[in-house]
């Protein structure tokens, strides 16, 4: 049983054993991001996809593509399109990251990443994950890519994160997914025309990098965000 199952557990009572573990957990996943140089992309997919898999060779593709454009190369540190991600960035002598998590099973750190930390929360860890980056391109994968997916869907639709682009490669692979969401949560309302054009979908890992490139540029140019001046307290 890994220590979060166990905190999380409705029958474990140990609240300030589990707070003081999610505020280490965030302070040692700050400071991780504050050495991940600027610009960054996020790359998630299936840690299953083998090394023969054209998913895999597709994703060390991209991986050489962002580092060759200027871009750290941000992934979840594990195995499958994880790992090509980060080794396509370092073959292309690029800056490559591993946020990894502790997990019974699959997750291991690939040997191709210059800076790595290993989380114990997938909430924490997530949150290092978008807050590296400026950008996310998503390779096909399982429950855990979907929910990254929908996840940052929801951040840029909330107005929680700036709109940073999200590129899903391969066509054929999303394709079911965009065909549902027209046909079900946009058809009936449940969400909107402009939330759909979020999503950017392609064959051609050029295509996700040009729209990381284009978001960067775009990102300089624009003034810092602030938070709002606080009234005086009367």
């Amino acid at each position: 049983m890994t220590v979060d199952r166990r905190i999380l557990d409705r029958d474990h009572d140990g609240i300030a054993e589990h707070v003081a573990m999610i505020a280490g957990e965030f302070r040692k996943g700050f400071e991780t991001v504050e050495q991940i140089p600027r610009p960054a992309v996020t790359v998630f997919g299936s840690a299953r996809a083998a090394r023969d898999d054209p998913e895999y060779e597709q994703a060390r593709a991209c991986g050489r593509a962002l580092a060759e454009a200027g871009f750290a190369v941000v992934t979840g540190g594990g195995p499958g399109v994880m790992e090509a991600a980060n080794r396509g960035a370092k073959e292309a002598g690029g800056y490559s990251v591993g946020i990894n998590i502790e997990l019974p099973h699959e997750q291991e750190a690939n040997p191709y990443i210059d800076l790595g930390v290993t989380l114990r929360h997938f909430y924490a860890r997530k949150v290092m994950l978008v807050k590296a980056a400026e950008g996310f391109v998503l390779f096909p994968g399982g429950f855990g890519t979907l929910d990254e997916l929908f996840e940052s869907l929801t951040l840029i639709q909330t107005d929680k994160v700036r709109e940073f682009p999200v590129s899903l490669i391969g066509v054929d692979y999303w394709q079911g997914l965009l065909d549902w969401i027209a046909a079900r949560p946009l058809a009936e309302a449940k969400i909107s025309p402009e939330d759909v054009q979020l999503l950017r979908v392609t064959d051609d890992v050029n295509e996700a990098v040009a729209a990381a490139r284009e978001y960067w540029l775009r990102m300089r140019t624009e003034p810092p965000v602030h938070e709002p001046e606080k009234a005086d307290a009367q």
